[in-house]
């Protein structure tokens, strides 16, 4: 059913429908918002005049030592604790089984001890072969990029500038491949710390951590130009130091999120999708509004022509991006700012004329310039998932047949008999305990599958009630087809959520992982997606964003895109 919104008790816009927003193509092209997780955390931190020290540098001409980091707050202290190795090229790598890095992190709950630090020094850099405490809040580990750490040391030593052009399309001089939290290998439960001020919202000791690694990257860069060339070595100029974000490496571990936390998921997206209700619903607009918004687009042309990836699905979604983005500045450049609702007149344009990659783009956009209309929402973007949901055993199968037939009509148009509607199974590795995607009728794995189909589950249920009467009831039904109930019970829980359940067939032969992927790392604040196959990508964290001694005097939502050459 469609829903409206008002912004100053004006038109009413319908929001988008769960139906066309919640297909995985659109879902795996959302984009960084003013919504998405790091900048909430980063507006935050600003406005709560948070400051930030480092305690202890002692690293070694060869790299190695260890360093922390304290954020400092109106009520808590939080602190980096950082360990840096001597890693051999050759045991560098991306792949979760790796157990080596050029660093090691964890993020402490208050001020760290000496006894702290060597506790952890005897446990971080072994990451999940070791144990961190309840004092603890992430586990994390990153490598140098091969191909930007190096260049940038040696440009410094000889007291010159690394060149933008070679900085921009990677965007990192180190990438995390994991950051684990919420009582991950001994850390605090998020029970523990769910209820403090600074996190609210999802994922914000995760990414306070991963904002102060990345001050860690340029410390660490600089330093080493230091020893390398005492007398001639300078330290990145402030431009140029805000180009490098932090990246990450992310695969199959993260993709059943979205399927395993329908409620919070409505959260996220119904709060993205209020935001551009509330835009479009704006009545008119001013010329100095529309120019920001103008401004905004050229600069998120930069950021497109600066993505560049190899993978046949993105580099093609990018490069119609570039295009879009084109269209839409030439488009706007004879628009007529007098006309009603010019936001909306905008978006449907959008949808007319732009490629999904790029109505998602400028979702984004449109939303940019309405802090003061917008932001309140983030407050919105969790969900209380510690109480289990009750199955309610008396409904009637007529009405639980009603509500299949209009939470889940899209998986009545699947045929489950054919053998590429059920090609995958999600199961979980036992040496990682992690969720990993294989192919049904070409490995012995069905046994294993973990229950990550909604579609085809709902539309087997559907048929095991065909000879049900309408007056009978979930309990009894339950009672005799127990292998049901999970089923049930997640239809019951999303009904209402409109936006709680992915759309599409979860375990179908043409699925693209890296769809599931990209959209929780959009709403993360992650930019220049780089999939490195259909199952595991490369992202940048906090490119552009400010470094912790620079927040009190610089606006972070002003500092996503490129600016303007």
């Amino acid at each position: 059913m469609a829903k409206t919104v008002t912004a100053n008790n004006q038109t009413h816009i319908p929001l988008r429908a769960g139906n066309d927003v919640m297909r995985l193509a659109r879902m795996g092209s959302f984009h960084q918002s003013r919504l998405s997780f790091m900048r909430v955390l980063l507006r935050r931190l600003k406005s709560e005049n948070w400051t930030f020290t480092r305690p202890i540098w002692d690293i070694d001409a060869n790299g190695v030592g260890v360093a922390t980091y304290s954020a400092i707050g109106p009520q808590r202290t939080y602190t980096l604790v950082a360990f840096a190795h001597d890693l051999p090229d050759e045991l560098r790598s991306d792949r979760v089984i790796a157990e080596a890095w050029d660093a090691t992190f964890s993020l402490h709950d208050g001020d760290v001890s000496k006894a702290d630090i060597e506790r952890l020094k005897q446990n971080v850099p072994l990451q999940e072969a070791g144990r961190i405490s309840d004092d603890e809040l992430v586990l994390s580990r990153a490598n140098k990029s091969v191909r930007l750490f190096d260049y940038v040391r040696d440009c410094l030593a000889a007291g010159t500038q690394p060149d933008l052009a070679k900085i921009e399309p990677i965007g990192y001089l180190m990438r995390t491949s994991a950051v684990y939290g919420s009582g991950k290998f001994g850390a605090a439960d998020r029970h523990a710390w769910a209820d403090r001020p600074e996190f609210a919202g999802s994922f914000q000791p995760e990414l306070l951590a991963v904002w102060l690694i990345r001050a860690f990257t340029i410390d660490m860069v600089e330093h080493m130009a230091k020893i390398q060339q005492p007398d001639t070595a300078v330290t990145l100029a402030p431009d140029i130091r805000r180009r490098f974000g932090v990246g990450n490496s992310t695969g199959l571990g993260m993709a059943p999120f979205l399927i395993n936390h329908p409620a919070l998921i409505h959260a996220w997206i119904n709060a993205r999708e209020t935001a551009l209700g509330r835009v479009r619903a704006i009545a008119s607009t001013d010329t100095v509004t529309l120019a920001h918004f103008i401004s905004l687009v050229k600069r998120a042309a930069i950021n497109a022509d600066a993505w560049q990836v190899e993978h046949p699905y993105q580099n093609s979604k990018t490069e119609g991006l570039r295009t879009d983005l084109s269209s839409l500045t030439a488009y706007m450049q004879t628009f007529d700012s007098d006309q009603a609702y010019p936001w909306d007149v905008i978006y449907l344009w959008g949808t007319d004329n732009l490629t999904i990659e790029g109505q998602e783009q400028l979702v984004s956009l449109l939303i940019e310039p309405f802090g003061d209309l917008v932001d309140d929402l983030a407050s919105t973007m969790s969900a209380d998932e510690t109480t289990r949901h009750i199955i309610d055993g008396t409904q009637t199968i007529a009405a639980f047949r009603e509500l299949i037939t209009t939470q889940y009509g899209w998986a009545g148009t699947l045929d489950f008999s054919q053998k590429a509607e059920q090609a995958r199974v999600w199961y979980v590795s036992q040496e990682k305990l992690e969720p990993r995607l294989g192919e049904r009728f070409e490995e012995p794995i069905a046994p294993y599958e973990q229950p990550l189909a909604p579609g085809r589950d709902v539309i087997a249920c559907y048929e095991a009630m065909k000879d049900w009467g309408d007056n009978d009831t979930l309990a009894t039904f339950l009672m005799a087809h127990p292998e049901h109930r999970h089923i049930v019970r997640r239809a019951q829980l999303i009904n209402g959520l409109d936006y709680a359940e992915i759309r599409d067939n979860t375990i179908a032969a043409n699925m693209m992982p890296i769809d599931l992927l990209r959209c929780k790392l959009s709403f993360f604040g992650a930019t220049k997606f780089d999939p490195r196959s259909d199952r595991w990508l490369r992202i940048t964290m906090y490119q552009g964003a400010p470094f912790p001694e620079e927040l009190e005097n610089l606006d972070p939502d002003d500092l996503v895109y490129p600016p303007l050459q």
